[in-house]
């Protein structure tokens, strides 16, 4: 058989559920499929293909899945930093964002962005933004895997200003984009319970029902929207949700900081998802998401970076680590998130949290070809006993060599295939003056 693509000479991590780890690692893929990924001495005989990449010793490991992040908001990067969650978002981004997003801006924004993750190791992300469409647009032309949501609130917003047709907008939009793309999977965004209604959160929950996709929401961030939630409903964030009828295994609840043992029961009966977004929580002063007991209580789990106006960046390598690091150091246990769990929960389990567990976040056959090398000649890789450690404690971006996104090579040593980095950036040092004043 002629493949189109083999990837050899490389350390294999699948991250499948077994961890399995093959020091002389191959991959063969065909249409953008993994046909084989293993050992070497058990590869196809007689393989060909029409391109063979060498990893030079380095590390094979799937694409990291960013489990939740707003890609436009790169153009707000560092403009309102140090200030409490509350202050941040009403006082600044609101207002920020009624100014100057627009289709166009939504567009740079998005570009820098997925340039950014894919230099970074990022081959597929979970997004919520308004005027989601230039957003789509605008990812599917850099090959980036995604799912995409309109955002809902109950108020006049970018591209809707009467709210009464918030949920329409966010149903149009992904009506529009499912099936339009393999690559982009619609889905719909709710704010919050705090900026949307309990009828917006229904309608929007039996609108994504109906339509089969994810439903995404803010919930549980900080300690103010605990006590505002238990002032107003006597019920805690999840608690709340959960009455409303609209946690299942297509929910997906962004940050689940202030949760107790109760929340978490109900999150693994009903099989809802949490993306924890470890830096921008910490940023905010908002807390720390208990993920080993989320794990231990069989919440499904993923991460990501958030967006980066308040991350403030998409390095899911730095995301990973820190996360891994500071349980450990919550819970006095260096046991704590080991490095195999921690790659885990940053590229197969973001991929099932959002919905597409068959389609990536590890190296096995039948799964689309999402693949990362990490160069490992470099001093901060030097040397290397055991890979997963390296990748979680000692990798960064700068690491990252080569991307595949389905089979289609995004970067190639190091440099974007088919992104004018440069032009991106000056696009958006123009913008930043006219935001910053």
């Amino acid at each position: 058989m002629t493949y189109d693509l083999i990837i050899e000479n490389g350390i294999l991590l699948t991250v499948d559920a077994d961890s399995h780890i093959y020091e002389d690692g191959l991959i063969c893929v065909a249409g953008g499929e993994i046909m084989f990924a293993g050992p070497r001495e058990k590869a196809p005989e007689g393989k060909d293909a029409r391109q063979v990449l060498d990893a030079g010793g380095g590390i094979i490991m799937p694409g990291l899945v960013n489990s939740h992040t707003h890609v436009p908001m790169s153009i707000f990067r560092g403009l309102a930093d140090d200030l409490p969650l509350e202050t941040w978002l009403n006082e600044h981004i609101f207002p920020a964002e009624a100014a100057h997003i627009n289709p166009q801006t939504v567009r740079i924004g998005t570009l820098l962005s997925c340039a950014e993750m894919l230099l970074s190791g990022t081959t597929c992300f979970c997004d919520g933004y308004f005027y989601e469409d230039a957003v789509a647009q605008a990812a599917s032309e850099t090959g980036l895997r995604a799912v995409l949501a309109h955002g809902i609130i109950d108020f006049p917003a970018p591209g809707v200003p009467d709210p009464s047709q918030n949920v329409q907008a966010s149903v149009s939009y992904a009506k529009e984009w499912k099936g339009k793309t393999p690559l982009i999977t619609p889905s719909i965004f709710c704010h919050s319970a705090y900026t949307c209604s309990a009828e917006t959160i229904q309608n929007a929950k039996k609108e994504a029902a109906a339509l089969g996709v994810l439903l995404q929401i803010h919930a549980a961030e900080s300690k103010f929207e605990h006590t505002q939630s238990m002032e107003r409903h006597g019920l805690s964030p999840v608690q709340y949700l959960d009455g409303l009828g609209v946690l299942d295994q297509n929910t997906l609840l962004v940050h689940g900081v202030w949760v107790d043992d109760k929340d978490m029961e109900i999150l693994s009966q009903k099989k809802a998802a949490v993306s924890v977004t470890t830096h921008s929580e910490m940023k905010l002063a908002s807390g720390v998401a208990p993920i080993p007991a989320y794990l231990r209580a069989g919440v499904r789990v993923g991460l990501g970076t958030d967006g980066p106006a308040s991350n403030n960046n998409h390095d899911m390598f730095g995301e990973t680590g820190l996360t891994a690091k500071i349980h450990k150091a919550l819970d006095l246990d260096p046991t704590e998130l080991d490095a195999a769990t921690a790659i885990a929960l940053a590229s197969r389990m973001s991929a099932d949290a959002i919905g597409l567990g068959a389609v990536t976040g590890s190296l096995e056959k039948g799964k689309r070809a999402d693949i990362i090398v990490i160069d490992l000649n470099a001093p901060n890789m030097t040397p290397m006993y055991h890979p997963d450690s390296a990748v979680v404690y000692a990798a960064s971006a700068d690491n990252v060599k080569h991307v595949f996104v389905d089979g289609r090579q995004l970067v190639e040593d190091g440099r974007l295939t088919g992104m004018d980095i440069g032009q991106i950036m000056h696009e958006v040092r123009g913008l930043a003056k006219i935001i910053g004043g």
